[in-house]
């Protein structure tokens, strides 16, 4: 089955047991019902037919979730062409931020607080040093992408940040840039952002924000949460710099590949037998080599849904020069300050069609079969009946 496996046939042959042994948050459900919907006739589509050989195709329609493997494709390229206009002439680093280990349990169970707080300590740390003229003295630009996984699907809340290399002065009046190599020294980054999460954390906790069931039950009293914190600030966290990209290709080609990303793709999936999943990941212990790795299916569908963030969550967010209110004003006077000439308009959204056929070289609206013809619509199908949850 290697090659046409999905996540989709993992919770159609499964799914209604482990619903079934499991009570499910309704995100949960929403999430596999439309992975194993997606492209199916219970979304509906439409019937084409070639008007040079008459041959007929049916199409049925995507589910749009994006959590869903199959569904990511298009808005990655829409999302993409709408990047290039924010980029900038210099380099760009990359700083990730990792949450340790023993605020993990804590986040599984608190998604929408504890990940807005991981991106709010995230970006004051990174806004805070930089705007320091000790270090640069000027308003940086950044984006931040949320990944919760590891290679084996397990829970592992880190974010992606991608960070111009200088930024505009306070008075408006220059460009700044980085020196060399450097960015922000990794210690003092790395001890800012723990402070700042963890007083942000404790005043979750204190307005009664966070919840504690099941397992971390016990941190729910004082004493418990105030040691678990006690040990969370003895720890150095992991916060680390990779090598600065040096072009805006560079970050478009990284992007690309990053920013809608799911927990795992289907190219990864090698069977399913016997109740258990197969699929490969690379071991970071040991060289990145690629291994097979087999799970029970209720497993696998269990990690999965580790990574279902919470409803209209925002995974990837926009700071600095780059943020929504300041693209007009002080992005468009750096790109004057580094010689960035001529205006750019905002394009007109590209139909999906064209979309497909620059990305893919393949255009939907010419007919597979002879080459020749165009597919003409014939018949839109109504969506078929399916329940939430069996």
């Amino acid at each position: 089955m290697r090659g046409f496996l999905e996540v989709a046939d993992v919770f159609r042959v499964h799914g209604s047991a482990y619903r079934q042994a499991h009570e499910m948050p309704l995100r949960h459900l929403r999430a596999m019902r439309a992975v194993e919907t997606c492209r199916t006739a219970a979304l509906g589509g439409h019937v084409d037919a070639c008007d040079h050989c008459c041959q007929v195709r049916v199409s049925y329609n995507s589910c749009r979730n994006r959590h869903c493997p199959k569904c990511q494709g298009l808005d990655k390229e829409r999302w993409l062409e709408a990047r290039k206009r924010d980029f900038l002439p210099t380099h760009y680093f990359h700083p990730v931020f990792t949450l340790p280990e023993g605020m993990r349990p804590v986040a599984l169970r608190n998604q929408q607080p504890v990940y807005s707080i991981l991106f709010r300590a995230a970006s004051e740390s990174i806004k805070e040093l930089t705007e320091d003229p000790k270090y640069l003295g000027a308003e940086v630009g950044f984006i931040a992408i949320l990944h919760t996984w590891t290679q084996t699907l397990m829970d592992h809340p880190h974010l992606h940040c991608i960070v111009t290399g200088g930024g505009l002065c306070r008075d408006g009046k220059r460009w700044v840039p980085c020196k060399g190599e450097f960015f922000l020294p990794v210690k003092v980054l790395s001890r800012l952002f723990r402070g700042k999460f963890l007083a942000y954390l404790k005043e979750a906790y204190e307005s009664g924000k966070l919840v504690f069931p099941g397992k971390i039950a016990h941190l729910k009293g004082k004493r418990a949460f105030k040691s678990l914190l006690k040990e969370l600030y003895k720890q150095e966290w992991v916060v680390y710099c990779k090598p600065p990209f040096r072009s805006a290709e560079m970050v478009m080609d990284y992007l690309g590949r990053y920013t809608h990303r799911v927990a795992i793709s289907n190219e990864r999936l090698e069977k399913l037998e016997g109740g258990r999943v197969t699929f490969r990941y690379r071991d970071r212990g040991d060289n990145n080599a690629l291994k097979p790795m087999t799970l029970d299916a209720s497993e696998f569908i269990r990690r999965f849904l580790l990574h279902i963030l919470p409803e209209d969550f925002m995974k990837i967010r926009h700071y600095g020069i780059l943020s929504n209110r300041n693209r007009k004003s002080k992005l468009s006077r750096c790109k004057t300050l580094l010689g960035v000439h001529g205006r750019q308009e905002r394009p007109e959204k590209e139909p999906w069609q064209d979309l497909l056929a620059r990305i893919t070289g393949v255009d939907p609206r010419i007919c597979p079969y002879c080459g020749k013809g165009n597919m003409v619509l014939k018949e839109v199908l109504n969506p078929s009946a399916y329940p939430l949850a069996p």
